[in-house]
C-alpha cells in the first residue's frame, strides 16, 4: 500500500475518532442540526447532483436521480429528525421475578466513526442514506464513493465540505488503491454497498481488526408470477421496476418466473409495457445509459452467449442507439449454463423462465443464493402466502417491484449472499449504535442468597428457580 495514502487515510481517521472522544454523547440538538444541514444539502443543491450523476452515465434520467437518489435522502432524514427523540431515549427492559426489585435498560450508545464505502449505481442515496444513519445514532463519518462516478464523487466531496466539518462527515474520493486501503481502516463499523464477490473482499479486510460490517449485496432476485396474476399489471410493473436506472438496480427484477402457458402471453404484455414506458430508446431522456464502456460490453457479451447457447432474444424495439443506451431484451429458452443465469444481469435484460407446478419456481428460487429481493404477482392468497413461507430473501414486494425498499418503517438488508445486516428508519440508527444492556441492582438484593459458601439452601433456591424461570 502506497505510504502516503496509508498516512492520509489515517489522519482523517485519527482526527475524526479525537472529534468522537470529546463529545462521546451528541445531544439530540445537535444530531437533528446535523440531519437538517444534510437533508438542506440535498434539496439545495439536488439539481447539480442530477446534472452530475447524468455526466456519469453518459446520460441519467433526472426525474429517475431525483427520485430514487434525491428525494429518498430527503425523506430519509425528515423521518430521523421526526423520530430521533425516541430512538435515543433509554429503554425500559423487562427484569426476571427472580432479579426485582433490580432493573434493566437498555442504553442506545454512538460507536464511533463509521465508514461507508458506495457503489456507483445509485452513487449519492447510497453514500447518504447509511450516513444519515449513522449521524443520526451520534457517530463520525467517513464516505468513498464510486470511481466510476467521479463528477458526483467529487461533487459530493465539495458539498460536504462546504456543510460539514471534516472531522464530522468527509468524502474520500479516489481509485479502487483508495478503496482497499479504506476498507483496512479500523472503522468502528464499515458499511459496504456492492456486489456479493467484493463483499466478501471487504468482509476478510475488516475481519483482519475484527471490525464489525455491514453489507449491502444483490443477486439475482426473481419476479414469480402466479397462474391468478393480472397479466397487464404484471407486466407494467415488473417493466418499470426492471428498467428503472436501466436495470442498473441492486433490487431490479432479475428474471421471471411464470407458468409455462403464460409465457408468451406475458412476453407480449411486457414488451407492450416497455413500448408505452419508453416509446423510443434512442435519444429518450427518461431512459438511463450503461454507466461505462466496460459494463455495456458485459451486457452485450451475456447476449452473444445466450444466442450462441440457444436462447430467443426478443429486444422491446428495432433500434441501435449510438450512446450507450442499451435496448431492452426478453430472453427466451435459456438454460441454467447460460451466463446469463448465473451471474447478476444489472442491466436491461430480462429472462422468462418456465414453470409447471409452482413447486418448481420455488424450487428454482431454494437451489440458488439467497436474493436481495423476491417479487410475487398475483390475486390467489394462499399460493402468496406459500410461495413467502417457502423462500428466503432479503426483502418482497408483492404485486409490484422495488417498493420494499423505499419504507421507513420496515428493515432493508440482504441474507446469505446478498447481504448482512440492515438500515433504514430505527434500523439504520440501531446497526450504528450500541444498544448497551445495563442492569441496575437494589439495595436490598435476593441474589445475595447465591453468594458463597454453598451448601443446602443454595440447593433448595436453585430448584426454586428452575419452577419459576
Amino acid at each position: 500500500m502506497d505510504q502516503a495514502l496509508h498516512e492520509r487515510l489515517h489522519l482523517i481517521l485519527e482526527q475524526q475518532r479525537a472529534a468522537f472522544d470529546r463529545e462521546r454523547l451528541p445531544s439530540l440538538a445537535q444530531r437533528r442540526d446535523r440531519l437538517e444541514r444534510l437533508r438542506r444539502m440535498t434539496a439545495t443543491h439536488a439539481q447539480d447532483l442530477a446534472e452530475a450523476m447524468s455526466r456519469d452515465f453518459g446520460h441519467r434520467s433526472r426525474h429517475e436521480s431525483l427520485l430514487a437518489d434525491l428525494f429518498t435522502v430527503e425523506s430519509g432524514a425528515r423521518h430521523a429528525i421526526r423520530h430521533l427523540k425516541r430512538w435515543m431515549a433509554v429503554r425500559r427492559a423487562p427484569t426476571a421475578l427472580h432479579f426485582l426489585p433490580a432493573s434493566n435498560r437498555l442504553m442506545p450508545q454512538p460507536l464511533g466513526v463509521v465508514g461507508i464505502v458506495a457503489p456507483w449505481n445509485y452513487p449519492y442515496y447510497l453514500a447518504m442514506a447509511p450516513a444519515l444513519a449513522a449521524l443520526a445514532a451520534g457517530n463520525r463519518v467517513m464516505i468513498k464513493p464510486s470511481e466510476l462516478t467521479p463528477a458526483t464523487s467529487e461533487l459530493m466531496a465539495r458539498l460536504v465540505a462546504q456543510h460539514f466539518a471534516p472531522d464530522e462527515m468527509t468524502v474520500v474520493t479516489g481509485d479502487a488503491e483508495v478503496g482497499k486501503a479504506f476498507t483496512h481502516l479500523p472503522f468502528d463499523h464499515l458499511f459496504f454497498t456492492g456486489s456479493t464477490p467484493v463483499g466478501r473482499l471487504v468482509a476478510q479486510a475488516a475481519a483482519q481488526r475484527l471490525t464489525p460490517v455491514t453489507l449491502e449485496l444483490g443477486g439475482k432476485s426473481p419476479a414469480i408470477v402466479d397462474r391468478s396474476a393480472d397479466l397487464a399489471l404484471a407486466a407494467e410493473r415488473i417493466a418499470f421496476g426492471k428498467l428503472l436506472n436501466a436495470g442498473q438496480t441492486c433490487v431490479a427484477p432479475d428474471y421471471v418466473l411464470a407458468p409455462k402457458e403464460l409465457v408468451q402471453p406475458l412476453a407480449d404484455a411486457i414488451v407492450a409495457a416497455v413500448r408505452r414506458l419508453y416509446p423510443r430508446i434512442d435519444g429518450n431522456p427518461d431512459y438511463t445509459a450503461i454507466v461505462s464502456p466496460r459494463h455495456h460490453a458485459r451486457l452485450r457479451g451475456l447476449l452473444d452467449d445466450a444466442r450462441a447457447r440457444g436462447a430467443t432474444l426478443r429486444p422491446t424495439h428495432d433500434e441501435a442507439p449510438a450512446d450507450r443506451r442499451l435496448v431492452p431484451t426478453l430472453l427466451l429458452g435459456t438454460t441454467p449454463d447460460m451466463t446469463v443465469m448465473r451471474e447478476e444481469i444489472f442491466g436491461p435484460l430480462l429472462p422468462i423462465v418456465p414453470y409447471g407446478h409452482v413447486s418448481e419456481a420455488i424450487a428454482q428460487v431454494n437451489a440458488g443464493d439467497r436474493p436481495l429481493a423476491l417479487y410475487w404477482f398475483g390475486e390467489d392468497r394462499a399460493a402468496r402466502e406459500d410461495v413467502l413461507a417457502r423462500t428466503v430473501a432479503g426483502g418482497v414486494t408483492v404485486n409490484d417491484c422495488i417498493w420494499h425498499l423505499g419504507q421507513e418503517e420496515q428493515p432493508f438488508g440482504g441474507v446469505g449472499a446478498s447481504g448482512m445486516g440492515a438500515y433504514h428508519g430505527v434500523w439504520g440508527f440501531n446497526t450504528f449504535s450500541k444498544l448497551k444492556p445495563v442492569f441496575l441492582q437494589a439495595r436490598f438484593a435476593g441474589t445475595r442468597l447465591f453468594h458463597p459458601p454453598y451448601g443446602r439452601t443454595f440447593d433448595r433456591l436453585l430448584g426454586l428457580l428452575k419452577k419459576i424461570a
